[in-house]
């Protein structure tokens, strides 16, 4: 038996396991990570495209490791962004996304590392999802250095945007205890697939990382490894033609 399936023996719920567990509304954690003293993006409205069939979004999806030099625009961008994991539409005071999160807590943060995209500095950005607009925390061409701590995968380093999901464990946490972190992998799988089809239905491929060292990425983000921690990666952008 290793760490995995103890954890997984160990998260499984039992009708003993489900008794008595209240919420502490009071410490309940924040539902949006911002970044107020970043360098502020507006992103356009995002273009959704018309006449999609899903059957036919799912019969082309693959896996795309090779793209062209063709740079990506600020509008898909704001669409693949908004479709990944934007905001749909807001109920009794609370705002639902285009993916679907346990108790709607949404753990997962959304960060970039922008290659090649048209109107927007090379570098590391945060997605802020409340006010669909993206916060610059680092300048700079971080694609090579990315790549290096995904094992080598030069498609990182060549790809217009990198899309980063990291979890804030706390905020599953804080209802789930341990079986948290089940769930949190699960949000994370769900954004990545969303990624996924809405590349495809703008023309574009994807390919969904999950090999990389994870401090390393860590570190790229500033981010602490513990209360989050990068959990998934996808490159994205026009496929070179064969």
């Amino acid at each position: 038996m290793g760490v995995g399936d103890d954890f997984h023996n160990q998260t499984k719920h039992t009708r003993l396991s489900l008794r008595g567990n209240g919420l502490d509304w009071v410490n309940k954690p924040e539902t949006y990570k911002k970044y107020p003293e970043a360098k502020t993006v507006k992103l356009p409205k995002e273009n959704t495209p018309q006449n999609l069939q899903i059957e036919e979004i799912l019969r082309k999806r693959r896996s795309i490791r090779t793209y062209a030099k063709k740079p990506i625009t600020l509008v898909e961008l704001s669409f693949l962004l908004w479709a990944s994991t934007g905001i749909q539409r807001t109920e009794h005071n609370m705002e639902f996304r285009t993916s679907p999160s346990a108790g709607a807590l949404y753990p997962i943060e959304t960060y970039l590392c922008v290659n090649n995209v048209e109107d927007l500095e090379m570098g590391i950005y945060h997605y802020n999802i409340q006010n669909h607009t993206l916060e610059l925390l680092k300048k700079g061409f971080f694609g090579p250095k990315l790549a290096k701590a995904a094992l080598g995968q030069l498609m990182v380093a060549e790809s217009p945007v990198v899309f980063i999901w990291t979890g804030v464990f706390e905020r599953s946490k804080w209802k789930y205890k341990q079986r948290a972190y089940r769930y949190v992998y699960l949000d994370a799988g769900i954004v990545g697939e969303n990624l996924a089809l809405a590349a495809v239905g703008i023309g574009f491929g994807s390919c969904q990382i999950g090999a990389f060292f994870d401090d390393e990425v860590n570190a790229i983000l500033e981010v602490d490894g513990a209360s989050e921690s990068t959990l998934y990666l996808s490159t994205t952008g026009h496929p070179q033609q064969p």
